[in-house]
């Protein structure tokens, strides 16, 4: 449940961690607090975070800080916590690690008990009212079809209208699907996401997770309960926003030889983690484990996930219908289905067909 609520702050969908998608108040922090925030922080660090060594050496640098007085033009806990969030990325070389100032935080009571009735019913209101993560289910000329999905929320809350939007874009001849601006989620609903693109009977081993604290190893496969199969072409669009578990969805069409990838390199975030308490009313979110693709062996932590056909982020989207429609004109047998696709290549390099926009968030 925790790996849940923690990786869906980025989209503020749960009710435990439904006061992060707001800013708190700030408020003016004492010497005496910094530095009990610096030595919890390193605590937490050496006891949870999935690299050992590294934490050891954030957690020293940190403190070096502390006592060097950098952190002392800090007089807010607002900057206070921008500033560890800095050094903790620029230490730790991990884009997840943030501190933030949450006074309302409460953590979950345990990381396997089961939510309570109002905390389903106000997660699922919650992320009804987001759409489930989907921003954008439509069919483009040439029979195209398009799906934006910005996040991936508990797999019992989406997981059917996963299947609802597949099922809406089934008759199409081609799929984009738009992760410019995902952040993340939970890895069960992007293996259910990606359970309805290969085959009945193809089950696919996508990924593994290490968790540090359980020193145990969970494996994603596709399902076999996805009821929809979409099997024909994929392409894949990418930015330097994609992140997290956006970015595992992209990794896995392409390791998987699923999919296309078109835009630009992901941000290169693959350790999965969780928010711990750190007193004063700070919070931080600490990875504590590691994606392993059982492809590759490997990961995109700090190097992001590489598209096939790099462009920028802006123009992917028109790259990717490009390359589609010329694909399926020169597959087309009936003269005037390759003529039409021919007239809709011709209006969308013109500019005449409008498509979905992506707006860079830096």
């Amino acid at each position: 449940m925790r790996l849940s609520l923690t990786l869906l702050s980025v989209l503020g969908l749960t009710a435990s961690h439904a006061a992060l998608a707001q800013s708190a108040p700030d408020a003016p922090i004492t010497p005496a607090a910094r530095a009990a925030v610096v030595e919890t922080l390193g605590r937490q660090l050496k006891s949870q975070y999935v690299f050992p060594d590294t934490a050891a050496k954030v957690a020293a640098a940190l403190t070096a800080k502390l006592r060097h007085g950098d952190y002392d033009a800090a007089a807010s806990s607002a900057a206070f916590g921008d500033a560890l969030s800095t050094d903790l990325r620029e230490i730790g070389k991990d884009g997840h690690f943030r501190v933030r100032f949450e006074p309302e935080f409460r953590a979950p009571p345990s990381e396997d008990g089961p939510m309570t009735a109002e905390q389903v019913a106000r997660g699922r209101q919650e992320i009804a009212q987001r759409a489930f993560g989907i921003n954008r289910v439509q069919r483009l000329p040439g029979n195209v079809g398009y799906l934006d999905i910005r996040g991936f929320g508990p797999t019992a809350f989406v997981a059917d209208a996963y299947t609802a939007a597949i099922t809406l874009l089934s008759g199409t001849d081609a799929l984009i699907i738009d992760l410019r601006q995902n952040g993340g989620g939970e890895p069960e609903s992007v293996a259910w996401l990606l359970s309805h693109f290969f085959a009945e009977g193809d089950a696919r081993h996508l990924n593994d997770i290490y968790s540090r604290p359980d020193d145990k190893t969970r494996a994603y496969w596709t399902s076999p309960a996805a009821r929809v199969r979409y099997t024909r072409p994929i392409y894949v669009l990418t930015s330097h926003d994609t992140f997290s578990g956006g970015e595992e969805c992209a990794y896995d069409l392409q390791t998987q030889k699923r999919g296309v990838l078109v835009g630009e390199t992901t941000g290169g975030g693959a350790n999965p983690g969780d928010y711990v308490p750190l007193g004063q009313g700070f919070i931080a979110f600490i990875p504590t484990g590691r994606a392993i693709n059982p492809v590759t062996g490997t990961n995109w932590e700090h190097v992001g996930v590489k598209p096939d056909i790099a462009v920028p982020a802006v123009g992917a989207m028109k790259t990717a219908y490009a390359a589609i429609l010329k694909d399926l004109a020169a597959k087309a047998t009936d003269p005037r289905d390759r003529q039409g696709l021919a007239g809709t290549l011709a209006s969308v390099e013109k500019d005449e067909i409008q498509l979905p926009v992506y707006t860079p968030r830096r």
